[in-house]
């Protein structure tokens, strides 16, 4: 995927996953990000690229220092994964109007949802 013009570059973005605002000169880019086609694929990428490397701690802390069958691990790393990942996908129009408002922008009006973005 080719990058946007004001693109934020690996480390803000990285930031921007974990929630962090990007400065003003990135708000094109935010709508962008949050507002495109894919954005709800984006939002789940976003919390994929946090909750992996913390399911891989979870394993290590699983299986090295708390010996724990390799079952287990895996069952509460799926448990993790999906979990959360269903309810990001589930709340993303929710998750989204919070992003643009933090950023200063005016979340879309919905009007598929019935109701408009809280």
């Amino acid at each position: 995927m080719s990058r946007l013009a004001g693109d934020p570059g690996p480390l803000r973005w990285l930031r921007f996953s974990v929630g962090f605002r990007l400065p003003p000169e990135y708000t094109d880019w935010v709508s962008h990000e949050l507002t495109d086609a894919g954005w709800r694929l984006r939002t789940v990428i976003r919390h994929l690229t946090i909750i992996v490397p913390l399911c891989a701690v979870i394993t290590v802390v699983l299986l090295v220092l708390l010996p724990a069958p390799v079952w287990l691990a895996a069952m509460m790393i799926g448990l993790i994964l999906i979990g959360s990942t269903f309810t990001v996908a589930a709340y993303a129009d929710d998750i989204r109007a919070s992003r643009m408002r933090q950023h200063g922008l005016e979340p879309p009006n919905d009007p598929h949802l019935g109701r408009p973005a809280h």
